[in-house]
């Protein structure tokens, strides 16, 4: 049976650290606030003044990736980019990324599915895998938040949680009677909560994708969010999901060595916990050091966990489950081969 397994990681972030009492110098925050909110102590944001994109980020984790698989980018069959903040409007930063890998005919697809766009990615590739269409697959997270936030005190309840940064992971389609690689993933979207968490503007849907009557400080060109509103959906969805997908695998709860949540809030990931009866130290957390990075974020984590040797023993069981804007929200269970 054709099994995706994920052969090596990579993970990126930018050079500019930037600690919550940095932010209480450009808004009116502290740090203790922050870190009763979120968990977050610190993030890794652009250099003011540098030009760097999604795809640079992606591509410093990438190479990391591939170098830990023994894989050329050139082995590649098909690349898979999510991002919530692409280098350009178009064309999409996988095709940017494959570009910069020295690549001129391998198939690139973005997706746009924000906080689970890892999710989604590896799901997609794993479909990829078992139907045939591809062998080796680059999947990429990568987010460069900081240069759309509003740093104002306006916007301090977003801004204080988002930085950039990137993961990868290769994955491979192996012939195998084992029960390993990606072994069931559930996924879910529901547009009636798209206005909870988005960035409105620019909008094609309006004759003035860019009103002209509006100020370039419009609120409505930063990230807007119902944070009450999409914790609730988010500690009800998360534990959901985990029994679904664990269903779907013929798995209990105790089968799974590490839980890799989404890294939108630490106090989400404390109550998910709680709720499922999880030990804390059964939760991957880094959401500290370096903040939402979306899409980027389970990847890190992932690849963060196994340098410190905590999984990637063979038959290792672990969970990547997230929620975030579109509203989607989904889980995948993986096993070390």
């Amino acid at each position: 049976m054709k099994r995706s397994v994920i052969r090596g990681t990579g993970r990126a972030v930018p050079s500019r650290l930037v600690t919550n009492e940095d932010l209480t110098k450009i808004m009116d925050t502290s740090d203790e606030w922050i870190r009763q909110r979120t968990g977050i102590e610190q993030r890794y944001w652009i250099p003011e003044g540098e030009e760097l994109g999604a795809s640079d980020l992606g591509l410093e984790a990438s190479k990391k990736a591939l170098d830990l698989a023994g894989w050329q980018a050139e082995d590649l069959d098909f690349i898979i980019f999510a991002t919530l903040s692409p280098d350009i409007m178009f064309p999409g930063s996988g095709c940017l990324l494959a570009d910069k890998l020295g690549l001129n005919s391998t198939p690139a697809l973005d997706i746009r599915q924000q906080c689970t766009g890892f999710l989604y990615g590896l799901a997609t590739a794993d479909a990829y895998i078992k139907s045939g269409l591809a062998s080796k697959v680059l999947v990429v997270g990568a987010e460069v938040h900081s240069t759309g936030l509003d740093k104002s005190t306006r916007g301090r309840d977003v801004t204080v949680i988002f930085g950039d940064g990137a993961g990868a992971v290769c994955v491979e389609g192996i012939e195998t009677d084992e029960n390993v690689g990606v072994i069931a993933s559930c996924l879910h979207a529901d547009g009636s909560g798209a206005d909870s968490l988005m960035v409105e503007l620019p909008a094609s849907r309006l004759p003035d994708r860019m009103p002209k009557d509006l100020p370039a400080d419009d609120p409505r060109y930063f990230p807007s969010m119902d944070g009450k509103k999409v914790f609730k959906k988010a500690v009800r969805k998360l534990p959901e999901v985990t029994k679904e997908v664990l269903e779907k695998a013929d798995l209990a709860i105790d089968d799974v060595d590490m839980f890799f949540p989404h890294q939108a809030n630490l106090r989400i990931n404390q109550a998910y916990g709680q709720f499922m009866k999880i030990d804390e130290s059964k939760i991957f957390n880094n959401i500290q050091r370096y903040g939402n990075t979306t899409a980027a974020s389970i990847p890190m984590a992932f690849d963060e966990a196994i340098e410190q040797k905590l999984v990637g023993k063979k038959n290792d069981t672990v969970l990547f489950l997230g929620l975030g804007a579109g509203l989607t929200w989904g889980g995948v269970l993986y096993r070390f081969a």
